[in-house]
């Protein structure tokens, strides 16, 4: 099944919740519960219930408690404790494969309405120990799943910002380009911004946060964004000893969720705020790239979707892209031969964070708002994921 002609999204059916710096406003939150009750406020929003949906696709990569019960649990605290659902974990291509698989099961007629929630909380992570009865003494092993899984990759034996360096060295990109590519991608943020945030209005929910027992607060914008000046990126040292990324050319970790609605093309036409703007998924790609090269893999990964789709890359009216470091974006610009400058327009991971699991969701939805104010075409988004593995999509908005 290469390309897909029977998934629609209804138009602004979805919502990103605002994204929060980990161990920000969110970070006291269990991911699982701040999801589904920010999902029901924005069903009973849109006058809706989780009664119509007749799947749930939870997408999540950092655990919390209670994650066992996963879907299911979160169907009950939406309000529907009928609703069957799944649990999936794909890294930072969590959220592109949960759509997918929504809409896969749309094109087989399996599912006839699918909502997909992705959420994480990478504040406060999870710290598991694990038996070791062979050990000096017993002793366990522990695993911290933040730190430790930035840190080291099993398989290529490195940590993320080295795979984006190997890239980097291999590619010929340098400390120069990342810098300015840094700057140019807050200035595009900073477009969302504008006119008392008109742009992130079009599709984003508030998340209610429980400060104490008596008082919760509404977040209603990202927090911790860093704005980027070029004296600033000039006064920063690279990550690692002569590497091309500063912290201002990586993203950082976060907090937030995100709703998706996937259905048949009767049903988002009902359900859309605007029955003449159709959103219809089209195709997917994947790949994986050499150990320890994680953003090489995004490439393969668009062309894919993109050859699936029967478009060329210069066919997209916008191209969205999960850019934890600086170098994914310019390696893709390089291989595709397309401007670096101008995609990832209103925001990207590299600038907003990185919740992990949503991240590609809100990636997906501030694309189909940006083609939808161009008056339609195709949106592709693309990005990597732990493993040396990337994730593509491509929609079309008419």
């Amino acid at each position: 099944m290469l390309t897909l002609t029977k998934a629609y999204i209804p138009f602004r059916g979805y919502y990103s919740t605002p994204f929060a710096r980990w161990q920000g406003t969110l970070a006291n939150e269990n991911a699982i519960k701040l999801a589904a009750a920010t999902s029901k406020r924005w069903l009973e929003h849109n006058n809706w219930t989780a009664g119509m949906f007749d799947y749930l696709i939870l997408g999540m990569t950092v655990g919390q408690p209670q994650w066992f019960f996963g879907a299911p649990w979160a169907a009950a605290l939406m309000g529907n404790d009928r609703l069957p659902g799944v649990t999936l974990s794909q890294a930072c291509t969590t959220s592109t494969t949960c759509l997918y698989q929504a809409s896969v099961g749309i094109e087989t007629g399996f599912f006839k309405n699918v909502y997909c929630l992705m959420a994480d909380r990478t504040s406060n992570g999870p710290h598991t120990v694990w038996p070791n009865p062979n050990g000096p003494g017993g002793e366990v092993y522990s695993e911290n799943w933040m730190m430790d899984h930035f840190g080291f990759d099993p398989h290529a034996k490195n940590s993320m910002i080295q795979t984006a360096e190997n890239v980097a060295r291999e590619a010929g990109i340098t400390r120069e380009q990342c810098d300015a590519l840094a700057l140019r991608r807050y200035e595009q943020y900073t477009g969302a911004l504008a006119d008392d945030r008109a742009f992130q209005k079009r599709y984003m929910f508030p998340a209610e946060a429980q400060v104490s027992k008596k008082k919760t607060i509404l977040l209603e914008a990202d927090e911790g964004v860093t704005e980027t000046t070029p004296e600033g990126l000039a006064r920063l040292k690279p990550v690692l000893p002569d590497g091309t990324h500063t912290f201002a050319a990586q993203t950082f970790p976060a907090d937030g969720n995100v709703g998706v609605i996937v259905t048949g093309r009767e049903k988002a036409k009902e359900l859309s705020a605007d029955a003449n703007i159709e959103i219809q998924v089209v195709s997917y790609g994947y790949a994986r790239a050499k150990k320890g090269f994680m953003a090489m893999a995004v490439v393969p990964a668009v062309q894919m979707a993109i050859k699936n789709a029967g478009i060329n890359i210069q066919d997209a009216k916008a191209i969205k892209t999960h850019n934890p470091f600086a170098a994914n974006d310019l390696y893709l610009a390089q291989q595709l031969n397309i401007d670096v400058n101008a995609f990832n327009n209103y925001g990207c991971s590299l600038i907003f964070g990185h919740p992990q699991g949503p991240t590609a969701g809100r990636l997906i939805i501030e694309g189909i708002e940006e083609v939808v104010m161009l008056g339609g075409g195709y949106m592709v988004w693309g990005g990597c994921a732990a493993g040396d593995t990337a994730a593509s999509m491509v929609l079309k908005i008419n």
